[in-house]
């Protein structure tokens, strides 16, 4: 006997054996049980998910010589003849090579006639929106008041493209991608039936590779299992698809938290030398990010792969939803690249060509698990020396001096300078209002202990502190900030200092007015007095006053990045 492919092999003969589609499932059990059957059913879906399978189990459960329910019996002649494609009374058209109104006539011609052997003439047209104008209308008719022992049972999967007209007449079920968890459990219980020797990590990379079509991982089996002469290995998986080592994707991964550009460029080079899918790495990359997110933001793991909770805890939010953007940018774009490599590798590049320059920000804390190098631009020449001989040697003494850049750009703002914070620090200095007392030291140096990231560090540094009693501990923060309060922000910094005080310590959270500045107002007005002396110090440089004796020369405030460290 030939081989039958799995996907046949396999191919459900009874509602009990659907996989996923419950809800589909459902309501058609139900309208056998009950005898209320629709003379129209429209199901709608993407390829793989069982459209034309419900299709035929339910035209089964029509036609049963046992009578019409929801358990076929699979062993009289009509149960034995729709499996085996060849009962007289189920009419399957396919849709796509039929689309002329002529086709749709003459089959038409014989719905007037009795079933040559069944209880009903079932017609299953598969991609039924490949139809023309002309031959749904000819078909609506008929749709709408067909003999009594006629069914229709269409399948498309671009529901969109069916005429309103249609979709009133029929009962519509929309069938879901099926999870990458449940093709994985099918996978593993269909190949023990079969006694094929697989990994989980191969079944796992077929079911994502699937995209959630049951025949597609199927097909992907059949395929894995020839390529692996009888067994299915990760390592094998992979080079058929097209993936890479789970090593070199983390390699790239890490390059990228630390920001280090010379590690990025060697991971790329060694992941390029397995000829992958540049396309289906951004995917993955993609992929985990929004993981991370998922866990930063909304304080929930969705995710126990390590990689993915390595990013959430070295990558602030902002920057997870940035590279995000820009892989699936990327990915969309690999077409227009000169090849698929070089816009894969400028995808990469333009993550840290973007990264925001680190700002030193007091109370927050180095990113977990961070070691790497922080991109930095090289200083540019002064464009206003005029002996560049001289300047350069007193190279030695230029880091001394304000820098100019040679572009007004401004650098990233910390988390501190937002509107709400410069209002706040406003309503305090001015309109007879009582000027904030200096930030409290104590408090700066406490958030660096307490080893926050993400929203919890920045909800900490736009707070102050104020103890209430024996082990009772209030954040005062104000109320216009109090958008960044989240539950998940509070819980964590809440857990810091309990964990750092005892446990004993008790920690809730206030609005009001604060009496003293937090290390985040600290950090704006010590920023903005380097800025002021940088400035005066350009203002009185003789270079400058030369530019602008002779030139009209204008000095931008903006473009001022002071060089001397802040004060810690």
């Amino acid at each position: 006997m030939s081989y039958q492919v799995l996907a046949r092999k396999w191919r459900p003969r009874s509602f009990a054996e659907m996989v996923g589609q419950e809800h589909v499932v459902r309501a058609l059990v139900n309208a056998l049980d009950q005898d209320r059957i629709h003379h129209a059913f429209l199901f709608a879906g993407t390829r793989g998910v069982g459209k034309t399978t419900i299709a035929r189990v339910f035209a089964k459960a029509l036609n049963c010589e046992q009578g019409v329910g929801s358990e076929p019996c699979g062993e009289c002649g009509a149960c034995r003849d729709i499996d085996e494609g060849r009962f007289l009374d189920l009419i399957e058209v396919d849709a796509a090579s039929r689309t002329k109104v002529d086709d749709t006539r003459d089959l038409l011609e014989n719905v007037q006639y009795a079933p040559a052997r069944g209880r009903y003439k079932v017609y299953l047209i598969d991609e039924v929106h490949m139809l023309s104008t002309h031959s749904f209308n000819a078909l609506l008719k008929t749709l709408e008041e067909p003999p009594p022992h006629v069914k229709f049972l269409l399948a498309t999967t671009d529901p969109q493209k069916l005429p309103v007209t249609i979709l009133s007449r029929c009962l519509q079920f929309n069938l879901k991608r099926l999870p990458v968890k449940l093709i994985e459990d099918y996978l593993e219980r269909m190949l023990k039936r079969e006694e094929v020797e697989a990994e989980p990590e191969a079944l796992h990379l077929l079911a994502l590779a699937a995209d959630g079509s049951m025949r597609d991982a199927l097909s992907l089996v059949d395929q894995g299992i020839a390529y692996g002469a009888g067994r299915l290995v990760a390592a094998d998986v992979r080079s058929m698809l097209g993936t890479v080592e789970r090593g070199h994707l983390t390699r790239v991964v890490n390059a990228l938290c630390a920001g280090d550009a010379e590690a990025l460029w060697e991971g790329i080079q060694a992941l390029s030398e397995h000829a992958p899918d540049y396309s289906r790495i951004l995917g993955e990359i993609a992929l985990m990010l929004h993981a991370a997110a998922v866990t930063q933001l909304v304080d929930v793991v969705g995710d126990d792969d390590p990689l993915v909770t390595e990013l959430a805890a070295r990558l602030d939010p902002e920057d997870v939803q940035l590279y995000y953007q820009i892989a699936v940018t990327g990915r969309a774009e690999l077409d227009l690249a000169p090849d698929h490599r070089t816009g894969f590798e400028m995808t990469l590049l333009r993550m840290l060509a973007f990264r925001p320059a680190p700002v030193p920000d007091a109370g927050a804390p180095p990113a977990s698990g961070g070691t790497g190098k922080e991109p930095r631009s090289k200083p540019a020449d002064d464009p206003t020396d005029p002996k560049p001989a001289a300047r350069a040697g007193a190279a030695g003494s230029s880091a001394d001096r304000p820098r100019l850049r040679p572009v007004p750009t401004v650098a990233a703002p910390p988390a501190a300078t937002s509107p709400a914070d410069a209002e706040s620090m406003a309503a305090q200095a001015g309109n007879g209002g009582t000027p904030a007392a200096p930030a409290n030291p104590e408090w700066a140096e406490l958030i660096a202990r307490l080893g926050l990231n993400g929203t919890a560090a920045v909800l900490a540094t736009h707070s102050t502190l104020k103890r209430e009693g024996e082990g009772r501990y209030a954040l005062v923060l104000d109320p216009k900030l109090d958008h960044l309060r989240t539950p998940a922000a509070e819980r964590k910094v809440a857990a810091a200092l309990t964990r750092l005080y005892g446990q004993d310590a008790q920690v809730h959270f206030t609005r009001g007015k604060p009496t003293e500045e937090s290390p985040a107002q600290a950090q704006v007005r010590s920023q903005d007095e380097r800025v002021k002396r940088a400035s005066a110090a350009l203002e009185s440089d003789p270079a400058i006053q030369t530019l602008k004796a002779e030139f009209g020369a204008e000095l931008v405030v903006e473009s001022i990045e002071p060089t001397d460290d802040p004060p810690t």
